[in-house]
């Protein structure tokens, strides 16, 4: 039988943990966690894009002592990776969401908790007391549910609100459908348990029901009223929408696709961040997901605009190959491989990376 450190052994990049991952996982949890909408065109360009990028050598630079730290919302980090918010992590391992704080405290990596996880928002806390959680939130039909959300997460400790506002109904999962996917009855979104049922309106669709509910950004100005936590937007993917979001006073914005899984044959995010970042001018700290996968990749989005980066399918991937030893894994190796490509980009300080590290081809 193969021990999981064994298991690891074998694992030299994040790209394996997907391999593993597969075997582990039944034909339904497989569709979920890889799958995305539709034709998943925007699911492959993340990371096409990405890999069209090519960066600089610099040699002979000075690099004594590598800093790979950031400063978000005010306070510095040791390195600019966080784990991205992904729903119910149960299906991917048993443990679900109590393996994955584990190995974010150990490897000093902040967690977006999901308002769609596995485990409720207070034992995900109690499980690793010294762990960095923000909250990530999906605006609810019921206004007093929402506050209730926000204010279960300020008792609990999280640090920071994120406000996802790309899927007021969620995309087309053709091959979720094609897998018949539903959640096993032991996985619920317990956070969402006492939800009161939406009222519909009479001779109104159900699509019209659901979309009378859906946030707008009066919604964001009611909710940064509500709590004393940053507050940042997730699913922003236009200049125009991020600076909407800076002008209404948000802390930070998180340039994002969802990964694919809503509108499908969207650009990749790194294909806008810069026009974003520009937007933005430095009134907010910015990060992004989609398509992450490999050190180089971080200094990328740095180098177009990014504080921070998130990673959402390769966590799950190396939950399902190995529970929190295998979270933990691969985030040394994601944090390894960005200080090794600092290194050879001629950067001793992540802080120092910009523009001038993209190779520009004739």
């Amino acid at each position: 039988m193969t021990t999981n450190n064994q298991l690891l052994n074998q694992i030299a990049c994040l790209s394996d943990y997907r391999l593993h991952a597969k075997e582990q996982l039944s034909e339904q949890a497989w569709a979920y966690i890889d799958g995305a909408s539709a034709d998943e065109i925007t699911k492959y360009q993340n990371q096409a894009e990405l890999q069209k990028i090519y960066l600089k050598t610099r040699v002979l630079s000075e690099l004594d002592q590598s800093d790979a730290s950031t400063i978000l919302l005010g306070t510095t980090y040791p390195h600019p990776i966080l784990l991205a918010p992904v729903a119910y992590q149960k299906l991917a391992c048993a443990d679900g969401e109590l393996a994955t704080v584990q190995a974010a405290d150990a490897q000093q990596t902040p967690m977006v908790v999901s308002t769609l996880s596995s485990t409720r928002l207070e034992d995900i806390a109690n499980q690793s007391p010294n762990a960095e959680l923000w909250f990530q939130l999906y605006v609810q039909h019921d206004q007093e549910f929402t506050r209730s959300l926000i204010k279960q997460a300020e008792l609990s400790g999280y640090k920071a609100l994120v406000i996802t506002v790309d899927t007021p109904v969620n995309g087309l999962r053709n091959r979720e459908q094609r897998a018949s996917f539903t959640l096993p009855n032991d996985i619920k979104a317990v956070n969402l348990q006492g939800l009161p049922a939406l009222k519909p309106k009479p001779n109104s669709s159900t699509f019209e029901n659901i979309m009378s509910s859906a946030p707008t950004w009066q919604t964001i100005e009611w909710l940064i009223k509500q709590t004393s936590l940053p507050v940042l937007i997730k699913g922003i993917m236009s200049a125009e929408d991020a600076t909407i979001a800076v002008d209404i006073g948000v802390d930070g914005i998180i340039v994002s696709n969802h990964g694919g899984r809503a509108l499908d044959t969207q650009p990749a995010t790194i294909q806008v961040l810069p026009s974003i970042a520009k937007a933005v001018n430095g009134d907010c700290s910015i990060h992004l997901d989609g398509g992450i996968s490999r050190g180089t990749d971080i200094v990328k989005a740095k180098a177009l605009g990014a504080d921070a980066i998130l990673i959402g399918r390769p966590l799950m991937y190396a939950l399902a190959t190995a529970g929190a030893m295998g979270v933990a894994h691969c985030l040394r190796i994601l944090k390894d491989e960005l200080q090794l490509s600092m290194a050879l980009c001629g950067y001793s300080r992540f802080r120092d990376i910009d523009a001038s590290c993209i190779h520009q081809l004739d």
